[in-house]
């Protein structure tokens, strides 16, 4: 299972519609972001939602990228949410050797981007 996946599992068990915008371009052989930014856009009849899904060892590197682009700014300020989850695997308990898969949610604030 990918880390999209997890995430669309996660969206929708919490009550989202949720569905991938994250493009894959042949010619450049490589995938391309709505906005550069989002992978997954989700709606509750509420808020709507833009998630960028990665793994836990980059974390750090979508956050940066997410708060360099000038698309985040522009989305938060029109109302939409916008989150960064990570996927790591964390063991069920300490002494363990069972691990299960576990989110790392960052909520992005309009504050935070200006």
């Amino acid at each position: 299972m990918t880390n999209t996946a997890r995430t669309l599992k996660y969206l929708r068990d919490h009550g989202w519609k949720a569905e991938v915008v994250e493009k894959y371009l042949s010619y450049a052989k490589r995938r391309r972001d709505l906005f550069d930014v989002i992978d997954i856009v989700a709606i509750n009849g509420k808020n709507i939602l833009g998630v960028q899904s990665c793994g836990g060892s980059t974390f750090a590197e979508h956050d940066e990228k997410i708060l360099a682009s000038p698309a985040t700014e522009l989305w938060l300020a029109s109302g939409g949410l916008l989150w960064l989850m990570g996927w790591r695997k964390v063991k069920l308990f300490r002494g363990s050797k069972a691990m299960r898969w576990k989110e790392r949610i960052k909520e992005y604030q309009l504050k935070e981007v200006k």
